[in-house]
This record gives structure tokens, sequence and C-alpha cells, in this order.
């Protein structure tokens, strides 16, 4: 689910960008390959990357029971995993200009869209890597580092600092729907009486 939820950030970005008359210049990579001698880095050049950075998971929903209920029995599943994504976007263009104006049309478009769901975006659902994805949704915010903060993401990126803004994805869930870990019979009547005292 998380590649498929950054695919999907990708291509709503890009088409926004596209819209402005801007290049789609997003795209979805590590941007600490940059300044490796990874083969991949070319990719990178006069791009947008779109790179997960970190995520942790929202305790406060970890004991919600997952249960599904049929007609005749409650089929009981591991807890879902509930996810928060911290994903940068770093502007990598040709020019510094490109660069601003890049970032300034990602706060853009995520100021006007904060909730994302199956029924109000639009990706490519033909997809084979998308087909598994049948109902989501998630809300993201700008999140702003401090000051130390930002050096310590960008030294652990590679040490070389670009217009970037860092956003926090609520919430991502993960499950495996074909584990089932118990299965009991519904109570369809109740036996015995009652004492009044």
């Amino acid at each position: 689910m998380l590649f498929e939820i950054a695919q999907i950030i990708t291509e709503q970005v890009n088409q926004y960008l596209e819209d402005s008359g801007l290049d789609r210049s997003v795209i979805l990579e590590n941007i600490a390959i940059l300044d490796s001698q990874n083969e991949n880095a070319d990719e990178l050049t006069d791009k947008v990357a779109l790179t997960l950075i970190s995520f942790h998971e929202e305790t406060t929903l970890k004991n919600i029971p997952n249960n599904t209920f049929e007609p005749d029995r409650v089929l009981r599943k591991n807890p879902v995993i509930h996810l928060n994504l911290f994903m940068l976007f770093s502007a990598n263009r040709n020019t510094y200009n490109k660069s601003l104006k890049d970032i300034s049309k990602v706060i853009e478009f995520f100021q006007g869209k904060k909730v994302f769901t199956q029924t109000n975006t639009v990706y490519d659902r033909d997809s084979i890597s998308m087909t598994d994805i049948t109902n989501f949704k998630f809300t993201i915010e700008l999140y702003t580092p401090t000051f130390e903060e930002l050096n310590f993401i960008w030294g652990t990126l590679g040490g070389r600092q670009l217009p970037s803004a860092l956003y926090k994805l609520s919430i991502v869930q993960i499950e495996r729907k074909d584990i089932i870990t118990g299965e009991k019979g519904l109570i369809t009547e109740i036996n015995g009486t009652l004492n009044k005292n």
C-alpha cells in the first residue's frame, strides 16, 4: 500500500503541474541517491523527487478489534496497522527558479486538496500495481520541521539541501486480508430466566 499511495500522489501532483503550465517533473525516487554513485541518480536530473523518509504507527488505533461479521459467523483477524507517512518533495531542477516554482505548486496543490479517497482521486486504475486498491482514505498536511530536524534529515539523505516540502500523510491502513486468526458462531438466541430481586 505504501507504493500505491506514493504513486497516486505522484500522478495527482504531476497532473496539477501540467494543468498549471509546468512540466510533469515529479518522480517517485529516493533523493538520497542523488549524490551517490548509483546508476539511477541520472533519473533525478531536472526532476522533483518524492521520497518516503519515515513512517510510524498510529498507536491510538492499535487496539481496535478487526472482526468481519458474516450471516452465520464472526471472523477475527489481527488488528489493522495504521501508519503515518512522512514524504519529502525535493526539487532538483536545472535552475533554482524552476525548483522554487515547482515546490510552490506542490504546496499550492495540497492546500487545495487535503483528503484523498478512491472517489475524489483520479489515478490509473488499470495499472497492474493498482488492482488491489479498492478503498482508501488518507489526509495530507504540511509538516514543518525545526532547523535542527531539517539539518538531520538532509544530513541523513546525503548532505546537499534542496528546495523541499515535507508532508505527513495520515492514516494509511495496511492489512493482510487472507489471514484469519479465529472464527466464532453468532449468538442467535438467549435461553434462561431473568430474576428480578
